[in-house]
């Protein structure tokens, strides 16, 4: 009898989920649609199998018709109690089943009332979300320039911490740090001068006082001028072609080029180069104030310290200065860079005179004939001096939680909050975005939403000098945040125009992206979503691009191994105002066509429906296998050099091996998930802790923290990484004379044995690891 109970239990279970099912698919047709897709990941689940054994149990049982009448019996008495339950207020279904409901919400406790589902969470966020809050805040923080350590700056901060703690949220907290920041010498100010032969000033090119390159090295220097385009490693290597050589001059480089400023001084610095000039070109950036373009006056600033964070505490925290001794970053310059105006740039490169440039190098400089250098008119020189001061400066980065039902794995979202202009793009859009999802998540769980896991928002300072109060604070953290941070979601210049959605991104968040783009829609495009729209463009493919050393999203991934996303939306032009002094609300509103507010809630939206499958879903949805089709290009490009490695004595199977272990220890631990009870809470936490440690198996555990701190082998800098390896690898073919055969197997083991551990640690326990590779002895 308590087996045929149980039986028949099973199928009031069953026919309560099939009541749900039936009412909700009449909702709107999009709800319905993503429900769906929700649906077929549990069909082959509970439910199924219920029904399957059930159909085996009435078809191939003789006696079905007895079981029949006794269930009949049952049917009533179960119907009575279950009349009682649902007038006190009590499913008993969702309680006899146990299931997940449709959205993929787990059942609530007693005392919350019942889950919602995801698709109502969906519904619930869009209607939180305001145009108007995000317009007045973008305001508020961009009305004057606000750098860290400036009285504005300080009012700021207070204000984003009154909101916090208006929102009532669970945690609100402020945490300080000094930090090293460069800043001019307001009694010295930099300056460049046009020199004769014998040294003598013959006039001096006017520059702006507050223009300056921050970590600059400083001093003076004389030389000749050399044009290197955007200063990007093939412009150099262009340039050594044709007997062109930086050696001994100042380097005259364009602002983009898909190059930072930092990368463009320390290639300057590395190709023999005395100092770097660095100008805005109106063929990259629209120079003619009446078309939404700088004016030639404006110069465009930038940070040029190779890395992230304070450089005088590179690897640990900058809690208290006085506890530890100045170590200088290996990313800082050792040659002065200063950024110049256009009309300062037209005048160096008027003068000079050497080869001509090849046809696409040339910009759009009035009067001037592209020439390389590096002679100058009437055998002058330019000498740079450049005056910049290190002070110490008290930051603070504020913090706020919500708490979720797992405290102890949180989604984190942050933003700059300085600027050394007005900072409309650079700091306002992101403090807004992240201010008003805040707001809504706020809303969201006093409206009911049961978070699974906890929400961190974060407002950092010192971001216009390296994400300095971002990187202090995971330096701070680092031991724990493997373990702890699910995610992060970088805010910063999320809006420079509402053409084009661009994603910098950890391989892991891509299937999550690819989902929200799908339901959201487009800002300038209505009734279609940002997916559709970009599949007209050219294919959705092209949102999703590497993370990049400026991003305020690297240094999650680079160097403390979070899977981290910067987004974006932009125009077809590049917006010219960014680290300027005419980066203002009316400026971006005229960008725009007066859609800020429009612009910023989609941008919001889309990065709520990603926090929403985070902090709602069983398992993490984070593409664990990515990382194996990243090194299986690799593996590639080694097969094409097999020949030559042979000839060398060096072998790659090794690799092999590593790639062919990670990529069946990720498939194997993808299809443990797929068929395991995710209902269990037990088994659902033990696989998110599994997943959260995929991207922290990549930064290397073969090379310091201090001295190469983007430990990272697939996004991370230094010889270690996969890039520097290719980059060697290519050398067979390019340049065989420079190939070092001794730094090649050592790049090469220290990213196999990365692999190789990755692999190790997502099989599991030792006992559940199997080598596939053999090791050969190799004769020299």
């Amino acid at each position: 009898m308590e087996d045929l109970i149980r039986t028949f239990c099973s199928v009031l279970s069953l026919q309560c989920i099939m009541g749900t099912l039936t009412a909700h698919l009449t909702q709107s047709e999009d709800e319905a649609a993503a429900q769906r897709e929700e649906l077929s990941l549990e069909e082959a689940g509970p439910v199924g199998d219920v029904t399957g054994w059930m159909l085996r149990r009435l078809h191939g049982n003789r006696r079905g018709c007895v079981l029949i009448g006794v269930c009949g019996g049952v049917a009533f008495t179960a119907a009575f109690l279950l009349a009682l339950a649902v007038l006190s207020g009590r499913g008993l279904c969702s309680q006899r089943a146990g299931l997940e409901q449709p959205g993929g919400g787990a059942t609530r406790p007693a005392d919350g009332g019942a889950e919602l589902y995801l698709g109502e969470l969906r519904e619930m966020m869009r209607r939180l979300l305001q145009d108007e809050d995000l317009l007045s805040t973008v305001s508020r923080v961009s009305r004057a320039d606000h750098p860290p350590g400036s009285s504005e700056g300080t009012v700021l901060a207070s204000e984003v911490l009154g909101r916090f703690r208006k929102l009532q949220m669970d945690h609100t907290w402020t945490e300080s740090l000094d930090a090293m920041l460069q800043v001019p010498d307001r009694s010295f100010p930099s300056s460049l001068h046009l020199v004769d032969s014998a040294g003598r000033v013959s006039e001096q090119i006017p520059l702006n006082p507050s223009d300056y390159c921050p970590y600059s090295a400083t001093g003076n220097y004389t030389g000749g001028v050399v044009y290197a385009h955007y200063g990007r490693p093939e412009d150099f290597n262009w340039l050594r072609s044709v007997g062109v050589l930086a050696a001994g001059h100042l380097v005259v480089m364009r602002v983009g080029g898909g190059v930072s400023f930092a990368e463009k001084v320390w290639l300057a610095e590395r190709n023999g180069g005395g100092g770097a000039l660095i100008y805005p070109d109106p063929a990259d950036l629209p120079q003619d104030p009446r078309r939404l373009g700088l004016n030639a006056h404006t110069a465009v600033s930038e940070h040029v310290h190779l890395g992230s964070g304070d450089p005088f505490t590179p690897g640990f925290p900058s809690f208290n200065l006085s506890r530890f001794p100045p170590i200088p970053s290996s990313g800082l310059p050792l040659i002065p860079a200063l950024p110049i105006t256009a009309t300062v740039a037209a005048k160096l490169l008027s003068q000079l005179s050497g080869p001509p440039c090849p046809p696409s190098w040339r910009g759009r400089l009035p009067y001037v004939r592209c020439v390389l250098g590096p002679d100058f008119g009437s055998g002058r020189r330019v000498r740079l001096s450049v005056q910049n001061l290190m002070t110490p400066v008290l930051l603070n980065n504020i913090f706020s939680s919500l708490e979720g039902r797992e405290p102890d794995q949180y989604v984190i979202l942050g933003a700059q909050r300085d600027s050394l202009g007005p900072g409309a793009v650079k700091s306002g859009v992101g403090t807004a975005i992240l201010l008003e999802l805040a707001r809504t998540f706020s809303t969201m769980v006093k409206n009911g939403f049961s978070l699974r896991r906890s929400l961190l928002f974060v407002s950092w300072d010192a971001g216009d000098f390296g994400n300095v109060g971002a990187t202090e604070w995971l330096e701070g953290y680092l031991s724990m945040l493997h373990l702890k941070a699910v995610a992060y979601f970088s805010l910063d210049q999320a809006i420079m125009g509402d053409d084009h959605l661009s994603a910098s991104t950890s391989p892991l968040l891509v299937d999550l992206l690819d989902a929200a783009i799908r339901q959201v829609e487009h800002p300038k495009h209505a009734g279609q979503t940002i997916y559709s729209q970009a599949e007209r463009d050219g294919g959705s493919w092209r949102i999703m691009k590497p993370l990049y050393l400026n991003s305020g999203a690297y240094s999650f991934t680079a160097f403390a191994g979070v899977p981290a996303m910067d987004l974006r939306f932009t125009e077809d032009r590049s917006y010219p105002f960014l680290n300027t002094p005419l980066d203002t609300v009316p400026r971006l509103q005229e960008v725009l066509g007066g859609r800020l507010g429009v612009t910023g809630r989609s941008l919001a939206e889309l990065v709520g429906e990603m926090v929403l499958r985070l902090v709602h879903d069983h398992i993490l949805p984070l593409r664990i296998t990515s990382y194996a089709q990243t090194v299986l290009q690799l593996s590639a490009q080694l097969n094409k050099h097999s020949a030559e490695l042979q000839s060398r004595g060096v072998s790659p199977q090794w690799l092999f091996s590593a790639r062919g272990d990670y990529s069946r220890a990720a498939e194997t631990l993808q299809r443990a998930i797929d068929y395991s009870d995710l209902h269990d809470p037990n088994t659902a936490r033990f696989y998110n802790t599994r997943i959260m440690k995929v991207e922290y198996y990549f930064l290397s555990q073969y090379v310091s923290a201090m001295e190469t701190p983007f430990r990272h082998v697939i996004h991370g800098r230094g010889n270690h990484t996969l890039s520097a390896l290719t980059e060697h690898l290519t050398l067979l073919t390019s340049d065989p004379g420079r190939f070092d055969e001794n730094r090649f197997r050592r790049q090469l083991a220290l990213f196999t044995w990365t692999l190789q551990g990755a692999a190790n640690a997502l099989n599991g326990d030792v006992w559940s690891i199997r080598h596939t590779h053999s090791y050969t002895h190799t004769k020299r």
